[in-house]
């Protein structure tokens, strides 16, 4: 396990104010984006997940650079090299093999900084709906989803941990969902359930050769 993970979760305390301000300190083009949100949650979660991926940057690299990142085919992030920040600041440069996710719900965000490929899916412990579960899972999986003393949670996390695998990859949402663990029995899943605050968390990246 060599990555950093990083999760805001007081997102419901930030004031209308605070938000205004967090909005202003963006770069053009991801205030922007944010703006572009017609509901404050959105705005909230794409403010603050880029805020997130900044304060990561910072604390495990010193870069102090607000940087720029390009999606890809399914949306997968990956730093624009050679961006200048905002001011002219002499800042240390993003490094060319660094890699990076963002994952975010209601209650949380979460981003992820290392110098290999790697995934995050944060997820919001919610009701539980078979008919949901009977899609996403194969047979083994929906049978200790069912035994689980608290299927709610026992579900999240094999949603989470499929999802962090889609995004690993960057592949997006592969065809056979209900099997892609076996499939992808290449890749190392690293959960945490924060059961108090609401939430589960998987960081997904590749085993080492």
């Amino acid at each position: 396990m060599n990555y950093h993970l990083f999760i805001k979760d007081n997102l419901a305390s930030i004031t209308p104010q605070e938000l205004e301000r967090a909005i202003a300190s963006l770069p053009a083009w991801r205030r922007e984006k944010a703006l572009s949100f017609k509901f404050e949650q959105g705005r909230k979660e794409c403010t603050y997940a880029y805020l997130l991926l900044c304060q990561a940057l910072q604390e495990v690299y010193g870069i102090t650079q607000q940087p720029s990142f390009t999606l890809g085919e399914h949306g997968k992030p990956s730093f624009l090299l050679g961006e200048v920040t905002q001011s002219n600041t002499p800042t240390l440069p993003i490094p060319a093999a660094l890699h990076f996710n963002l994952s975010h719900c209601k209650p949380a965000i979460a981003c992820v900084l290392a110098d290999h490929p790697v995934g995050v899916d944060i997820e919001r412990i919610g009701r539980y709906e078979e008919s949901l579960a009977r899609y996403v899972l194969n047979d083994q999986e929906f049978a200790i989803v069912q035994q689980s003393p608290d299927p709610h949670v026992a579900f999240i996390r094999y949603w989470t941990q499929k999802e962090a695998i889609v995004k690993l990859t960057g592949r997006g949402i592969d065809d056979d969902l209900k099997n892609l663990l076996l499939n992808y029995n290449n890749v190392l899943l690293h959960t945490e359930e924060h059961l108090t605050k609401g939430y589960v968390v998987t960081v997904a990246e590749y085993k080492q050769a």
